[in-house]
């Protein structure tokens, strides 16, 4: 088979434990039973494993419930349930940054859809951010029916036209099209695109073995300075306690994360630079839209926060304060800590002020005469 020749199987050095016949998560009784250690959504959850993932990012939505049931009974997986799939899709960004591959999971159309740009980010700096989506039911593939999710037409290719996809709608070839599209974002470091259909999750299949051949290959060796744009996007996974994140003025996309990050118990420390507005923008060509309304940050956070989980917040206006504020930060290592840093919107290095000239002079050029 053309999966299996890309990838060099290695012989499991032990018997891996099957998921207990009704895994708990967050209190809920998952309804599966013994038998899931023969079906595509063991089969996905074990390749996910087996490649380097531990954590997996994801949004609910109907046509995708029954694949995170099995993505959750995998014991050596943790489900991270973010805000919306444009976060999910950065946190797999930051989370392959850091780890070598990511994963994350959205539903059919409106996820793929909203999920879109932060995968476009990955193919752009080549992450390998293994994107997984819920579809509609195989059988409904082909039949001209109206779904929800859909635009109102009999059209599910809204999706799949944005993506070089793999769409699988049928248990034969399922363990191949997976085995290949992993393997692929594993040898290329780009991200790949797969369509499960809502009923297969679950259904036994001879062609899914109880513990998968695992793949013995590895990750390409992946950058790890990230900008501070990019590291702003990826805040939700900073792996390590004491992370320092710097954030610019996109938390106003990505802030309902940090109750994500909350919940989860990260002890990262975020630094928000407060600069009014875009800044490299002004120094590039100044208008009023570069002003934005500003927010109270470090209000939001603790608004967020509501008293439910660990959780500082601080501004600072001057470098002691900004000191002090290190200080405790680092000694909260049980916590998210927040630093609102307040700085003049004109506060910025003399290499910025020259890049922004220099820009604005490229980008003035009268056309060349014709």
């Amino acid at each position: 088979m053309e999966a299996e020749d890309a990838i060099q199987a290695a012989v499991p050095n032990g018997t891996q434990q099957a998921a207990p016949e009704t895994p708990c998560h967050n209190g809920f009784q998952l309804p599966l039973g013994p038998k899931t250690s023969g079906t595509l959504g063991r089969h996905l959850a074990r390749r996910l494993v087996q490649v380097g993932v531990r954590d997996v990012f994801s949004v609910p939505g109907d046509f995708n419930l029954t694949l995170l049931d099995h993505l959750i009974a995998e014991p050596e997986l943790n489900l991270v349930g973010c805000c919306n799939e444009l976060n999910a899709g950065y946190a797999a960004d930051g989370y392959a940054r850091a780890k070598g591959v990511g994963a994350c999971v959205v539903t059919f159309t409106v996820g793929g859809l909203s999920v879109i740009n932060a995968i476009a980010g990955a193919y752009s700096e080549n992450l390998p951010v293994i994107c997984i989506a819920g579809g509609p039911n195989s059988n409904d593939y082909g039949t001209n029916r109206i779904l929800h999710h859909t635009i109102g037409l009999p059209d599910f290719s809204q999706e799949l036209r944005c993506f070089q996809t793999t769409v699988v709608n049928n248990l034969d070839d399922a363990h191949e099209q997976i085995d290949t599209a992993i393997s692929t974002a594993l040898k290329e470091s780009k991200p790949v695109y797969i369509s499960i259909s809502c009923n297969l999750p679950g259904i036994p299949h001879p062609n899914f073995r109880r513990e998968p051949v695992p793949f013995f290959l590895a990750p390409k060796s992946v950058e790890n300075a990230l900008s501070c744009g990019k590291m702003m996007d990826s805040c939700l996974v900073l792996p390590l306690s004491y992370t320092l994140a710097l954030l610019g003025l996109l938390l106003t996309v990505t802030a309902q994360d940090i109750s994500t990050m909350i919940r989860c118990g990260q002890r990262s420390i975020i630094f928000l630079i407060n600069n009014g507005g875009y800044t490299i923008e002004v120094e590039i060509h100044d208008g009023p839209y570069n002003v934005i309304k500003n927010w109270n940050y470090s209000g939001l956070v603790d608004a967020i926060h509501n008293g439910d989980g660990k959780c500082w917040t601080t501004k600072v206006r001057t470098e002691d304060e900004l000191t002090d504020a290190i200080a405790t930060a680092l000694q909260k290592n049980d916590s998210l800590c927040f630093i609102d840093v307040i700085v003049h919107r004109d506060d910025t290095s003399k290499e910025l002020l020259e890049w922004g000239s220099r820009v604005a002079a490229a980008n003035s050029r009268p056309p060349n005469p014709q």
